[in-house]
């Protein structure tokens, strides 16, 4: 689940991607196009921002290492750890083939999947959620078993697509794979 377009430098052409089964089309003259929201004619001097890069949770005081399970592959989710380490979370990256068997060991139905699994004070982090919603499910120390970003909408923290930002909700559930809307993003 690599990105498809990390960094790169077009003169007149347009891209078409296919993330999701959704194609995209972007096209540029002489900029250089990133997977988050900044365009530059130099490369050394663009600054990357991000709408996830605000932190909205500052005084979160809970546990910050987690456990992100994930294939070696998959690009995004190295996005998205930078994106929890942007925001204070101390991360223990492990790469596995077997993520099928992982999700499966901590009780993950199949239609709440993504990419990449996170273990964090003992709940499962399911996908591309944002930082500061985890640190805020976290601090209510629920009764559930943890969050979940089905899929990999774009516009996510990680699945940044310039200014392309699907609607998209993230999911509380317990041992028993009930589920309800813990935060729902329709424009940000």
């Amino acid at each position: 689940m690599s990105k498809l377009v990390s960094k790169i430098t077009i003169t007149s052409m347009a891209i078409a991607s296919v993330i999701g089964g959704t194609i995209y089309l972007t096209s540029a003259q002489g900029k250089s196009i990133s997977n988050n929201s900044a365009i530059a004619n130099d490369t050394n001097t663009a600054t990357l921002t991000s709408v996830w890069d605000k932190e909205t949770e500052p005084s979160y005081a809970g546990t910050t290492e987690m456990t992100v399970y994930r294939s070696p592959n998959c690009g995004c989710c190295g996005e998205w750890i930078e994106h929890a380490q942007k925001h204070g979370f101390k991360v223990k990256d492990i790469k596995t083939e077997d993520m099928a068997a992982l999700k499966q060991k901590y009780k993950l139905p199949t239609e709440l999947a993504s990419c990449h699994t996170t273990i964090i004070d003992g709940y499962v982090m399911e996908g591309h959620i944002p930082a500061d919603d985890i640190k805020r499910f976290l601090s209510a120390q629920p009764e559930l078993a943890g969050l979940t970003v089905p899929g990999m909408p774009i516009g996510t923290p990680g699945m940044e697509a310039r200014d392309i930002k699907q609607p998209f909700q993230i999911l509380a559930f317990n041992e028993r794979g009930e589920v309800e809307v813990f935060k729902e993003y329709q424009s940000y």
